[in-house]
């Protein structure tokens, strides 16, 4: 007999559900793992850290140092290079999760998870194929990412564009556009690398930059990060300010004006980073990379801008970011943990842990290394309470 469309054919229970193979959930495996305590991870996508395998350029490198970039019980070895790239990282995410035997069924795109109070149990039904499937836990721990969805913005015209228009997440190398003009949508870290990539490869390339923007090099950022452990954040962010005005000199005059707020404080109280130069800004200065400002419309292949101007693009790469889709299948929030957003709701540190035994990690925009540390807290306070229930039990922990 073939099941109903509503049925689920097959149901597992577990202890802890962790939703999503990147980072953030391979870290609460592991710290859980070393604590005797065992855990499922349900992944969408057929591989761990698929982000980093299917959604970044080739070029990519860690931005921050490796220091920062380890995750918990695993440091990278001393023949890593400082800035790790692309391929190192994900070969390290393989490494980790084989080192920590972590358990992950992969292809298994979550649907809804809710708390039922009469059970105390979450229950998450995820789409296998054309199976639908219940998982049961006593703790569920969400670290699906911020960057679930590509964010493309609804740019008048833009579905008469005769030339190439695709998302950053599609991007891999410049090789393509040689010769060609490029217009770069955004002028975040991903945008800003993209535009050089271009240029290297070739392309005659415009970048949007419609906001105030902090440029840094990795120098800076690194010597930034190190003074956040002795010195108040505002002073931190003046000594970072002096020194890339040192280093850059005056960037409102190529179209790059700064925020009002310092860099570090940019970083862990808003959604945006500063962005790491890798040579764009030497090319913006000698005009061969160019500034323009927002678009408002395309027409075939002319775009035009907010400053009247409109230039030919044979290519629009949007850099335009991602968004979270946890809201979607997160049927309540009764927790109060994730905001409308799919974001964490509260501030650091007190962003981590819900009500239900309901977890999040990842969703405060902290990188690899908040991950890390959420990953600790989580799993500490999830062992905590396991021995506590295994002690009353009667059970032993180790058996």
């Amino acid at each position: 007999m073939e099941a109903k469309e509503n049925e689920c054919q097959h149901q597992q229970e577990e202890l802890v559900l962790i939703v999503g193979a990147g980072p953030s959930g391979l870290a609460v495996a592991a710290c859980l793992a070393q604590r005797g305590v065992p855990s499922l991870i349900l992944e969408r996508d057929n591989c761990i850290g698929p982000l980093w395998r299917k959604r970044t350029y080739n070029r990519i490198s860690l931005h921050l140092a490796k220091q920062y970039c380890s995750l918990p019980h695993l440091p990278h070895s001393e023949t890593t290079p400082t800035y790790i790239p692309k391929s190192e990282f994900i070969s390290y995410l393989d490494s980790y999760a084989e080192r920590f035997h972590l358990r992950i069924c992969f292809g298994r795109q979550v649907e809804s998870a809710l708390y039922d109070h009469k059970s105390g149990r979450w229950i998450l039904k995820a789409r296998n194929g054309d199976v639908l499937e219940e998982y049961v836990g006593r703790y569920l721990v969400v670290a699906a990412g911020e960057n679930n969805e590509k964010v493309v913005p609804d740019v008048n015209g833009l579905e008469s564009f005769k030339g190439v228009a695709i998302h950053s997440s599609e991007y891999r190398t410049g090789s393509a556009f040689k010769g060609k003009d490029v217009l770069v949508v955004g002028a975040g870290n991903s945008g800003m690398e993209i535009a050089f990539d271009l240029f290297e490869a070739g392309a005659r390339t415009s970048v949007v930059v419609r906001s105030p923007i902090h440029i840094v090099n990795k120098e800076i950022y690194l010597f930034g990060m190190r003074l956040m452990n002795y010195l108040p954040m505002s002073i931190v962010d003046q000594i970072m300010l002096l020194l890339c005005y040192l280093r850059f000199g005056n960037t409102a005059k190529y179209g790059l004006r700064r925020p009002d707020i310092g860099p570090m404080y940019m970083k862990f109280n808003t959604p945006i980073y500063p962005v790491v130069d890798v040579g764009t800004y030497d090319r913006i200065k000698t005009g061969e990379i160019q500034v323009l400002p927002s678009l408002t419309s395309i027409q075939g292949n002319m775009v035009t801008f907010s400053n009247g101007k409109t230039h030919h693009f044979d290519a629009i790469i949007f850099a335009t970011g991602y968004r979270s889709t946890i809201r979607q299948w997160l049927e309540t929030d009764d927790e109060g943990l994730i905001g409308d957003d799919g974001m964490a709701k509260n501030k650091y540190p007190g962003h981590w842990k819900g009500r239900n035994g309901f977890y999040c990690t990842g969703l405060i925009r902290n990188g690899l290394h908040g991950s890390s540390e959420d990953g600790l807290l989580i799993a500490n306070d999830i062992s905590n309470e396991y021995i506590i229930s295994k002690e009353a039990n009667g059970v032993k922990f180790d058996e």
